[in-house]
Order: structure tokens, then C-alpha cells, then sequence
């Protein structure tokens, strides 16, 4: 390796870091069930605790902020008390909040989950899916420029959960925008965008994201294929590196200079739930700071599984990775 783990993870206090997406409230209510409600064939939770969290693109910006870099989100958020909540939560959590836009347009996206004995129930959605109107999107698009004129960042993440921020003139102007002023762009794509994002640094869809955006049928995958799937989107999105999540069999990553698929690390796997946002937020940061895409997929693929220990959505640990890192990376 060409930094040591100690130099790297130093070097993230260092780096300025914004996510442009779709953001959510993540609403947590815990219970118990210990009848039938009367009303319905339905179980009655008894509500013992409330939690509230940051989801979605804020997920991703937690995660960054937690290894240490100084991290802005840049959104639109209703004009709602969700949204109150959400931004209050994101300044207490010191992400800087100046750039997200307001709209009475839209709505705030909360997901509520109802969990008992660490399972999951019911979630309901409270969210509005359709595109910006033009208005809007002419304001963010104005958020983003003066993001990077203001803060001229290291990396920009761009994290698409379908929501409607990242409509295709977004994605466009941002992606030339950042690539006029050598700014390291990756993206966690969805489906509905998902080869809008040409010219990008780093492409990290997940592999059902993969097989539904190339009309692949699903089967089991091997790395001739992976290496076959990167050249087609090569084709398509003329980006610099394919990062594909594998879920339980790891990640696989492709550039110019090489390839390699990483196995992942025996966990005990409680909740996957935003495993994704923190592989994207780790393997960005990593690879801005070294340019080691070897190195990047390792410590995000590290990541990815201690994440997934815990029920939630939870942002990473920094000291935590930092120790494990240490333990199965060899230098």
C-alpha cells in the first residue's frame, strides 16, 4: 500500500465532503406484542421506545462525519416538522446544514418502523417520489455550484434512492460541474437514473441493481461475468472505476488499472439496513484520499459487514474499522 491505515484514517479530518440526494427521517418505534388486538386479527405493540435517525443520503454524510471528515448534505427537505426534525438532528450530528433547501412543494421522507424483538413489523412511508419541479431544481443545481466555490471539496457522493432529487438535468449539470473543477464524483445509483451518470469517478450500483439495469436474469454470478458487467456499463457511462456490492459474497471492483473480487468477512449479520450507504461513504472517502481503489474496496468492504451487526441504520464506527482494518488488511 502506498499509505498506511494510520496516515489514511488521519488524513479523513482533513477531507470536505458533500452528498447530494435523497435524505430521509428514519422514525424507530420498539415494543413488545403480547396480544391480539380485538379490532383486527393484528398484533398490539406495546410502544416502549421512540428513536429517530437519519436515513437515506444522511445516512451517508453520518457515516462520513463519524470517520472524521467535515461533510455537508445538500438537498430539499419539505417544509414540514419532519423536516425540522431531520435538520436539527443532522446539525446535533455536525453536518453542516446551510445548503439544503426548503419547498412546500414537496414533503419530508419519513420511514417509520415497528420493531419487536429486534424484528421488524410493519414500516410505513410517509414520501413524495416525483421528479423537482424545474424551479427547485434550478435552486439546487444553484446549492451545488456555490458548495463547490465555497468549500472546493474533495469528493462529492452522489446517493439516489428514487425520490426525485436527482433528476437527469441534475445529475448532468453536477457531474460536468464537478469534473470542470477536477472533483473526485461518485455515485450510489438507482434504477431510474441509473446510465444518466456518465463521466463519473466511481460507479457503485449493487448487483440486483446491476442485473435489472442490463436485463440480466439472475443466477449466480461469477468473475468473468463481473468483469463482463463492467464493460458494458464501461460502454454505457464511460466512468473510471465499477464498484458492484455482492450482499453477502462481498464486492467486486474494476478500473484501468486492475480488478478484484473481495470476499466478505464472517459477521454476525443482524440487520443489512443501510450497509449500502456506509460502503459508498467509505470506499468514496478512501479512494479521493489515496487514488488506491485496491485499498478503498478493502476498508469499504470491512465497513459494509460491521454495519450490519447492529439492528438500524447505523453509521460506522470509526475506531472500530480502524482496529479491524488493522487486523485483516495486510500492509
Amino acid at each position: 500500500m502506498k499509505i498506511g491505515l494510520e496516515k489514511l484514517f488521519d488524513e479523513f479530518t482533513n477531507m470536505k465532503v458533500a452528498v447530494l440526494g435523497d435524505v430521509m427521517l428514519d422514525t424507530y418505534w420498539w415494543g413488545e406484542v403480547e396480544r391480539i388486538s380485538p379490532e383486527a386479527p393484528v398484533p398490539v405493540v406495546a410502544v416502549s421506545k421512540r428513536e429517530l435517525r437519519v436515513g437515506g443520503a444522511g445516512n451517508v454524510a453520518l457515516n462520513l462525519q463519524h470517520l472524521g471528515a467535515e461533510v455537508s448534505l445538500i438537498t430539499v427537505l419539505g417544509a414540514d416538522d419532519d423536516g425540522v426534525q431531520l435538520k436539527k438532528l443532522l446539525r446535533d450530528n455536525k453536518i453542516n446544514t446551510e445548503f439544503i433547501i426548503e419547498s412546500n412543494k414537496r414533503i419530508t421522507t419519513n420511514k417509520i418502523r415497528i420493531i419487536s424483538r429486534n424484528q421488524q413489523m410493519l414500516r410505513l412511508d410517509a414520501e413524495h417520489i416525483f421528479d423537482l419541479d424545474e424551479a427547485d431544481e434550478l435552486l439546487l443545481i444553484s446549492q451545488v455550484k456555490k458548495y463547490i466555490e465555497e468549500k472546493k471539496p474533495d469528493v462529492i457522493i452522489l446517493e439516489d434512492y428514487n425520490k426525485g432529487i436527482l433528476t437527469a438535468k441534475m445529475i448532468t449539470a453536477v457531474i460536468s460541474f464537478c469534473n470542470i473543477h477536477g472533483i473526485t464524483v461518485t455515485v450510489d445509483p438507482k434504477r431510474k437514473n441509473f446510465f444518466e451518470y456518465k463521466n463519473v469517478s466511481l460507479f457503485k450500483p449493487n448487483l440486483h441493481e446491476v442485473f435489472a439495469s442490463l436485463n440480466i436474469i439472475p443466477a449466480e454470478i461469477t468473475e468473468d461475468q463481473l468483469h463482463e458487467i463492467h464493460q458494458r456499463l464501461k460502454e454505457k457511462l464511460n466512468h473510471g472505476v465499477s464498484l458492484i456490492t455482492l450482499s453477502e459474497k462481498g464486492v467486486f471492483y474494476k478500473d484501468g488499472k486492475g480488478s478484484q473480487l473481495i470476499p466478505s468477512f464472517r459477521r454476525n449479520i443482524a440487520d443489512v439496513s443501510g450497509a449500502g450507504d456506509t460502503v459508498i461513504a467509505v470506499a468514496s472517502l478512501v479512494y479521493a484520499a489515496t487514488k488506491e481503489m485496491p485499498l478503498a474496496a478493502m476498508v469499504a468492504n470491512i465497513a459494509g459487514g460491521i454495519v450490519c451487526e447492529e439492528v438500524g441504520t447505523v453509521a460506522i464506527n470509526k475506531e472500530k474499522l480502524f482496529t479491524e482494518c488493522k487486523r485483516l488488511i495486510v500492509e
